[in-house]
Order: structure tokens, then sequence, then C-alpha cells
């Protein structure tokens, strides 16, 4: 959206829509909205302030998924779109946001190899993905393998790719120092070797070891406690804005202020069937740290989308 009048279009709501949500026609709200560069059902507008690009790294083309059931099939998706863009001059922190149900996994599932939708074309960089196109997932639970060591776990990706000893453990080296795990590769990756954080600072690390263009991470945060939650925020913070490359993150999340913390871009989406409801950009600072979650701003942008998921459960 191009001005701040289509942007607080979004406030205007019914007197039936107000009767299940509460206002979110503040002054601070409206003045972040207009920063904002936000759609619905998922079309994207470019910003005339250049950050914006119209380069494809993943598009999702006319998904539809249905699951067979004993008296009626159910449809996940039916001609989903999605179309995920590169920013000019850094990487994309994407962040998915919507409630149970909706989808978000399993546009991550996608992406990653693990699943096929039932019909339509998920595309990468401009080419139809198959199944020799392999992408990294972080998830909730813990994906470390116990038998074997922390080093030995973040160097195995390399080691199936034929990578000699020594570079192996020469960058599996590098990544238990980027990660804050010096001193812990000759554990066990098991719990109560290691806590939750290490073991998911472990799984970061080997998905990041090859350097890859995209990362998809599902909820990777979720089981951990607040303070616990709050320093891999800060490392995954540290590790995207220190990246080689032009990384693709997409951060699957219920947390709407972890997402505004970390995302140049937000997708909410909403259900029955899933689609992208809203398309959010955050215009905070480049390089972040979780002292930002004291910020106005970022509370401001909370409020807004909390009014955006409160306003989509209404409709449902």
């Amino acid at each position: 959206m191009e001005d701040r009048n289509s942007i607080s279009d979004i406030f205007n709501h019914t007197p039936e829509e107000e009767s299940h949500k509460e206002k979110i026609q503040t002054e601070s709200v409206v003045e972040a909205a207009s920063v904002f560069a936000s759609t619905s059902e998922g079309e994207l507008t470019p910003r005339k302030d250049g950050r914006y690009e119209d380069v494809d790294v993943i598009n999702l083309q006319n998904i539809r998924q249905v699951y067979p059931g004993k008296k009626s099939d159910f449809v996940l998706f039916e001609n989903l779109n999605i179309d995920i863009k590169d920013f000019a001059g850094h990487g994309q922190f994407i962040s998915i946001l919507g409630e149970s149900g909706c989808g978000k996994s399993t546009v991550l599932r996608y992406i990653s190899g693990l699943q096929q939708p039932t019909s339509g074309k998920i595309m990468i960089y401009g080419k139809e993905k198959t199944e020799k196109d392999t992408i990294p997932m972080v998830f909730q639970q813990y994906s470390s393998f116990p038998w074997m060591s922390v080093l030995d776990n973040i160097a195995l990706p390399l080691k199936m790719r034929g990578v000699s000893k020594d570079e192996c453990y020469e960058k599996a080296n590098q990544m238990l120092k980027t990660v804050g795990l010096e001193g812990h590769g000759q554990k066990w990756a098991k719990y109560p070797l290691l806590s939750g954080g290490q073991l998911q600072r472990v799984a970061i690390a080997r998905s990041l070891i090859a350097s890859p263009q995209i990362l998809l991470m599902d909820e990777p945060f979720g089981a951990l406690d607040i303070a616990t939650r709050s320093s891999m925020q800060h490392i995954l913070l540290d590790i995207y804005n220190n990246a080689d490359l032009d990384p693709t993150v997409i951060f699957v999340t219920h947390d709407i202020s972890e997402a505004v913390l970390l995302s140049n871009r937000i997708y909410i989406m909403a259900a029955n069937p899933g689609r992208v409801h809203t398309v959010v950009d955050i215009d905070l600072p480049l390089v972040r740290d979780t002292s930002l979650k004291k910020s106005e701003k970022l509370n401001d942008y909370v409020n807004y989308i909390d009014g955006i998921m409160t306003q989509i459960a209404g409709e449902e």
C-alpha cells in the first residue's frame, strides 16, 4: 500500500465486527500503521523506499491440499498462492502467524520437500522444486541424533556431501562458536547433558553449516522457557545479522512479539480454507537485538497485528 489512507482502511469495521473484538483505533497504532506495507489476501505492493525488490525467492502457486475423510474430504488449501520476494541489500526474515489449523507448518513442509500438495507448484528462485532440492528445517522438537556428539551432529550435512573430514570438523568448530556451544563439542547431543536451548542451538548449527540460502524454522523456541527463548532469539538475530549470504529465513511462531522482533515481513494466515489474509512489513532497524522488545514502535506493531488476528478469529 502506498499511502496512509489505504492502511487505515483496515481499522474501519462494521458494528458486528466491533462486537467480537477490542477497538484498535488508537493514535499510536494508526501512527505505526502508516509505515506498514500491508495488503489483504497476500497481494504484495512494492514499497516506495526501495527495500522491496520484485525478485522471487519462493512461490507457492495454486496450491490445493485435500485430506480424504470417511464422510467428507477436508480441504486445507484451495488455490493458495504465496510469493516470498527478495529485499534489496540484505536477507529476508519472514514470519508466518495464524491460528492453529490454518496450515502454517504445512507451508514449511512443502518448501522443505517433506510434503507434496494435492496439486499446485512450489517454485524456488523461479524454478519448480525437485526432490534433489534440499532445504533445512528446524523443528520445535529436538532433532539432534543422541548417539552422536554435538560436533558430529553439526558436521553431518557436510559429511553427507562428501566433504573431507578435516574441513567438516573445521567448519563444525566454527559453528560451535557461532551458536555459543564452545566446550560442548564432545558431549552427546541429548538431554540432560544439554539443555533444551543448547539442543536447539545444535539443530540450528547443523542447518546452517552448509550455508543454505533458505532456512525453515517451525516454532523452534516454542518448548523453551522465557529466559532461554529470549537468549535463542538473540542468537538467531546475531546469526542472521552476520550471515555471509543473503539468507531467507521462514519462521513459524504463535508469538506476535517474537515475529515482530525477528522479521522484516510477516504473513498472517486465516483458515477454512488456509490462505494469506494480510502481509505486514516491519519497519524496524535492519540490525536488531532483544532490547527492541521494550520499544514503543515494536509494541505498536504487536497491537496492530493482534487486532488483525482478532478480526480474523471473529470472521471464522
